[in-house]
């Protein structure tokens, strides 16, 4: 069994507990998610089986959308409505004039620091660890990231609701944090809620209940998105048959070997296809004008 289901995780389930449930619906070992969504959020989280596991990688670094609260004068250590409060300030004064201001400057590359409450590694232990542990001095390096997108939905008083896109690695938390800092009144997260990531949308998402009910009606496979769905960015190149052999055992195979209908760049990676059926990604090299094709990873 290989491919990606599409789950939407529930609140008050960590990502590793979902793999988990998967793990025992599919009964099998080989199963992995692909990045984190914090226990207390919901939405989207592809979940790859078998030999998707080879592509986690590729879907955590696709961009990602959210729905979040964010809820002003009010600052809580976790950055969201899950942590301690440590700060309050009246918010009364901010109008939506200054809110919508604030947004602005939040779009495009940005700097930011993680939240001290959050799975990230500082020497091998996660931080969250150090943190309940009283370490909450930790250096956390900043990092750029990139808000691609950011859209007021509504705004109620404190509350603000938006619609967010975000590079690999983005924290929304820390996001409503530094916009609460930008305000001078503060601010935490109050709810989250991942729509797509990537090409996987909430819409075609599956719920862990339906996905052990198609296990039972021995219809999961219908449930089954192919290893080649979240390559979209990729051209197709096909392997002729005769070289079939030659390519599953790694060999590099020159053009006579290869249907070829559109143009390539030397190091381009693309997804391969023997049969019609996806077998691989494979990497192009332009050698004398000819096109020669490498697996990069095989599925085969």
């Amino acid at each position: 069994m290989n491919g990606i289901l599409n789950i939407l995780k529930p609140t008050g389930m960590t990502s590793h507990d979902v793999v988990s449930r998967v793990r025992k619906i599919v009964n099998m070992k080989k199963v992995g998610h692909t990045g984190t969504l914090d226990p207390n959020a919901a939405g989207v989280l592809p979940i790859c089986l078998g030999k998707a596991t080879k592509i986690a990688e590729l879907i955590l670094n696709k961009e990602k959308t959210y729905i979040a609260e964010l809820t002003l004068g009010i600052q809580t250590d976790t950055y969201d409505s899950f942590g301690k409060i440590i700060e309050k300030k009246d918010s009364t004064h901010i109008n939506e004039e200054d809110i919508y201001s604030a947004f602005e400057k939040f779009k495009g590359e940005i700097t930011q620091i993680p939240p001290i409450y959050s799975a990230l590694k500082v020497n091998g232990k996660r931080l969250y660890e150090l943190a309940r542990s009283g370490q909450t001095d930790v250096e956390i390096k900043s990092r750029k990231v990139i808000v691609k997108d950011i859209k007021i939905k509504s705004i109620d008083k404190e509350k603000v609701l938006f619609e967010v896109t975000v590079s690999k690695g983005t924290y929304v938390r820390s996001l409503c944090k530094d916009i609460g800092d930008e305000l001078g009144v503060g601010a935490y997260m109050s709810f989250l809620l991942r729509t797509k990531s990537g090409n996987f949308d909430i819409e075609n998402a599956y719920t862990l209940e339906e996905i052990e009910q198609a296990s039972k009606d021995l219809k999961l496979q219908d449930y089954i998105m192919g290893i080649d769905y979240p390559l979209t960015n990729y051209e197709r190149i096909d392997v002729k048959q005769s070289a079939y052999k030659a390519f599953s055992n790694g060999n590099t195979i020159y053009q006579k070997g290869l249907i070829i209908k559109q143009e390539y760049h030397d190091e381009e990676l693309v997804k391969v296809y023997i049969d019609d059926k996806f077998c691989a990604i494979g990497k192009i090299k332009i050698q004398d004008d000819n096109i020669l094709l490498k697996s990069h990873k095989l599925f085969i």
